[in-house]
């Protein structure tokens, strides 16, 4: 949710040096003195509230103004750590040491933060938004800190922190740009135009490579069919010389099978004829007896 211009920026302990500089913003938007009162207080008159001065009042005023702004701005356990102080002043101081610790812890963050920065790298798998995302919180933590980088240095850093792949563009950057002058977002700019372009080249490749690849398959198809089909007329030429083979075994035997019954049906008639014959000659020589 957009949170209003004419509300102090909400803080509940979460992301104190985000909040931080936002505070800062406000109350200078409100009245540069307000930062003053922050900054340089706490402001207490030497003599006693009837003896003040006009200068003594305003400063007062604006002390109260920027405690109420503070106030505001703070969720209920924030609200109860803080309520107890007396200025602007002492309630800031307050919160630097308890979020960020005392001056030797900064000098520990600030060590780490320096580290994490001189190490910088672009991950190979890591697009360039996710690289400047991650740069940004590095050189934002360290102004939180008021160690503040020249962007001419920032320029540089973010260059060389390119990994190989990005050898040409990088040389094409140094030998037309002058570092000096590159804006951070400019260089920004150039490089994510790089990306995209770079992103439909692989994509393009991808594209060619999956199309080769169908197209292999499908020749690939092909000869398998051909394989298949000559494969199934072999087979059925086979199969068909196997069954004529067959076929000719059958009739071979057939043909023999009618052959023995021919002969033993003719040995049978004839055994019969001569069974007559000597039967009737039988009878023939009874009748003479």
């Amino acid at each position: 949710m957009a949170q209003s211009i004419d509300k102090p920026p909400f803080f509940d302990g979460d992301h104190y040096a985000h909040w931080k500089t936002k505070m800062k913003f406000f109350l200078k938007s409100r009245d540069y003195k307000l930062w003053d009162i922050v900054e340089d207080g706490p402001f207490v008159p030497q003599r006693s509230k009837a003896k003040w001065s006009a200068d003594d009042r305003k400063k007062m005023e604006l002390n109260c103004k920027a405690l109420h702004i503070l106030f505001c701005a703070f969720g209920p356990s924030i609200y109860e750590k803080m309520s107890s102080c007396e200025s602007a002043k002492e309630v800031w101081d307050k919160l630097e040491v308890t979020y960020e610790g005392t001056d030797e812890v900064k000098e520990t963050k600030i060590g780490l933060l320096t580290l994490e920065y001189e190490n910088f790298k672009m991950d190979p798998e890591e697009n360039i938004e996710k690289m400047f995302d991650r740069f940004s919180t590095i050189t934002n933590g360290l102004k939180g800190y008021g160690e503040v980088i020249p962007e001419e240095k920032l320029v540089r850093k973010l260059i060389y922190s390119l990994p190989e792949s990005w050898d040409s563009k990088r040389t094409a950057i140094i030998e037309a740009k002058n570092l000096k002058t590159l804006k951070l977002d400019e260089l920004m700019g150039s490089l994510l135009t790089h990306q995209i372009m770079k992103k439909n080249k692989e994509d393009e490749k991808k594209r060619e490579e999956i199309r080769a690849m169908g197209e292999k398959k499908i020749k690939g198809l092909d000869i398998n069919a051909s394989a298949m089909a000559l494969k199934s007329s072999t087979c059925h030429h086979e199969d068909s010389s196997e069954e004529d083979s067959e076929d000719e075994e059958m009739a071979y035997l057939f043909n023999k099978f009618t052959r023995f019954m021919k002969r033993k049906m003719e040995k049978s008639k004839h055994e019969s004829m001569k069974k007559m014959k000597d039967s009737h000659k039988s009878k023939k020589e009874g009748i003479i007896f």
